[in-house]
């Protein structure tokens, strides 16, 4: 499991909606468009796959940064300049 800074550029409010959406479902909202997301392999292929179906792939853009193993480095990777950061709190969420 790595964890992925995603963030997005989306020319239309629609698709912007459904790539908020899309993204909600796999990690947490940071800012208006940056994602926190931790993914392995499957995950990844399967939210750029979810995603590569919303996007209009010459107006629109998605970008993922891997920033490396999930195991005790979220916090510690993230810096900030005034207000202080706050790991977002994660909540089990059952269909």
């Amino acid at each position: 499991m790595h964890i992925y800074i995603v963030t997005y550029d989306i020319c239309d409010p629609k698709r912007l909606r459904k790539v908020f959406k899309c993204l909600s479902a796999w990690g947490d909202h940071l800012q208006y468009s940056v994602f926190r997301c931790h993914l392995n392999a499957a995950d990844l292929v399967r939210v750029r796959s979810s995603l590569t179906d919303i996007i209009h792939h010459t107006e629109d853009q998605v970008l993922f940064l891997n920033i490396g193993p999930a195991d005790g480095r979220g916090v510690l990777a993230v810096e900030s300049l005034g207000k202080p950061y706050q790991q977002p709190e994660r909540h089990a969420i059952i269909f």
